[in-house]
């Protein structure tokens, strides 16, 4: 007698719980080749609203610990990341049609993606922050500080280091984080949302949504207490993005703007992506007080 598959719905991860989506659809994902492999919850308007809700309630906590404890912490994502590898390889494998040998490259480059960013937790400040000279008997200091609650539109066709190169950089430097996750290759992004909650990441700081960018993405861009957005994952769709910029602006959201094609994910990520979603605050004070 043949064994029957246990097909699995996943949800959405939304201040460390998994909640079912308000609408209560779902949809089919398929791997490359057409093949069933499990559903994803839709989410819904009402579950965009949830999501930065709770990404709200977790700024305020997340952003004051230490620099060097967001570093740990990120750390634990990746070790917990490495324990769970051979699932993770699965489901870049399935979800971007990838050899095996080419999908583990690419979760060990998402990976080192994070360890990378750990790395800078405790440094951004000293990059973009300093003493600036001042005509008078002053100390003038700038420290950047995050911006608060970011969306971020994961990219579609990098599912799993394209998630994480984008994602990181945003919690690293304190603020909290609404992934949409990409449409056709949700597996990674749903598997990456079972490993913070199980690691050491508050519930709220990272909140993952399953569904279509052009259906979620206009409620997050237009929600006034979201204060930035990144619009990667819209790369090539000149004219979402460019609705999705008219509804952030008019909040004056901070954007990170979607590029004519998806970057390249393997080179080297700068520090753009730490530095959009960063305030600058200076502060003066008297010489001698």
């Amino acid at each position: 007698m043949s064994r029957i598959d246990v097909r699995k719905t996943y949800k959405l991860f939304i201040g460390g719980a998994f909640p079912r989506s308000e609408s209560g659809h779902s949809y089919a994902v398929s791997d490359s080749k057409g093949k069933f492999v499990a559903n994803a919850a839709l989410a819904s308007r009402k579950d965009a609203r949830d999501a930065v809700q709770a990404a709200r309630k977790a700024f305020a906590g997340w952003s004051s610990r230490t620099a060097y404890n967001r570093a740990q912490i990120l750390y634990r994502v990746a070790e917990v990341m490495e324990d769970r590898r051979p699932q993770f390889v699965e489901a870049v494998r399935q979800s971007e049609g990838l050899t095996a040998a080419r999908a583990e490259k690419v979760v060990d480059e998402s990976i080192d993606r994070l360890v990378w960013y750990a790395g800078w937790a405790d440094k951004i400040t000293q990059v973009v922050g300093g003493a600036n000279p001042v005509a008078g008997p002053y100390f003038n200091l700038s420290t950047p500080e995050p911006t608060g609650v970011v969306a971020v539109l994961a990219p579609q066709e990098s599912s799993l280091l394209g998630l994480v190169s984008t994602v990181a950089p945003v919690i690293v430097t304190g603020n909290t984080v609404v992934v949409v996750s990409s449409y056709d290759r949700p597996l990674p992004a749903v598997t990456f949302s079972e490993v913070l909650a199980t690691s050491d990441v508050p519930g709220g700081v990272v909140n993952i949504l399953t569904g279509a960018a052009a259906t979620v993405g206009p409620w997050l861009a237009g929600h006034m207490d979201v204060n930035a957005i990144d619009l990667t994952g819209v790369a090539g769709d000149a004219d979402l993005a460019r609705n999705l910029e008219i509804g952030a602006a008019e909040n004056l959201k901070r954007v990170r703007r979607a590029p004519d094609s998806e970057p390249d994910w393997s080179g080297d990520p700068g520090i753009d992506a730490m530095t959009t979603f960063l305030e600058t605050k200076t502060v003066w004070h008297p010489i001698g007080v």
